[in-house]
């Protein structure tokens, strides 16, 4: 299954935060929208970076109280940031994510954010390749003619 079928059945809508918010607002925005990670993006439409629960706890456990001034843009993941595009797997995917130990993908399109996949979404595709491929296997051994 292609990425482009997840964002079809979850949807492309991204949260997106300025560079400049404070982890403060930023935490607020992840408890508002129950999510685990924003994408950081100074227009909107390109993707500067991501700050997932991690990149939030790690910035506590380094400064305590203190990081909830910090801006999204001094706590974001960008160097070791993994994207994908539509076309990608999600077999990819599980790969990308076991890897390099990250639980949110940007999608990208000609340098745009275009969605973003989580380990959830990943999860609930397999789950789902899964059950129909089960329903497939039974229907053929009930019905073998």
């Amino acid at each position: 299954m292609q990425v482009q079928i997840v964002l079809q059945e979850k949807g492309s809508d991204v949260v997106t935060a300025a560079p400049g918010m404070s982890l403060r607002d930023v935490i607020a925005l992840l408890d508002e929208k129950r999510i685990g990670a924003v994408v950081v993006s100074s227009d909107g439409v390109r993707l500067d970076g991501i700050v997932s629960e991690r990149d939030v706890v790690r910035a506590l456990a380094r400064e305590g109280a203190a990081a909830l001034s910090r801006t999204a843009v001094e706590v974001m993941t960008t160097g070791e940031l993994c994207t994908c595009t539509p076309d990608d797997t999600v077999e990819s995917l599980m790969t990308t994510m076991t890897d390099r130990r990250v639980r949110h993908i940007p999608v990208v399109v000609d340098g745009a954010i275009s969605g973003l996949v989580s380990i959830g979404d990943v999860v609930k595709s397999r789950i789902s390749v899964l059950e129909h491929e089960a329903r497939a296997m039974h229907d053929y051994i009930s019905n073998p003619y």
